[in-house]
């Protein structure tokens, strides 16, 4: 599901809102989301899962075209963890 479909969806589920009021909610929703994990913190959906930032740390990596070492610079990545709900119900239809 991309932003844009779960924006109809909940206006459709939601038709006491207008499109727009949807976009705005999810939008500060989103932009919060975002804020926290800029400022170091860690976000949790309980039952969806929980968003942090992980550092990871400057080493050596090669050029897949010339094979040449690059320096590839220390970075922040974000992690998702999965909640025990989602996993459950991802695992829940048998074939798992």
């Amino acid at each position: 599901m991309i932003r844009s479909e779960l924006i109809t969806r909940l206006a459709e589920e939601n038709p006491h809102l207008t499109q727009r009021d949807v976009e705005r909610v999810v939008a500060v929703i989103l932009d919060g989301m975002c804020d926290a994990l800029a400022e170091g913190g860690r976000v949790e959906l309980r039952g969806f899962g929980a968003f942090s930032v992980r550092a990871r740390p400057a080493r050596s990596g090669r050029n897949p075209r010339t094979g040449q070492a690059v320096e590839v610079k220390a970075k922040a990545a974000p992690f998702f963890k999965s909640g025990k709900e989602l996993r459950e119900r991802l695992n829940a239809s048998g074939d798992g």
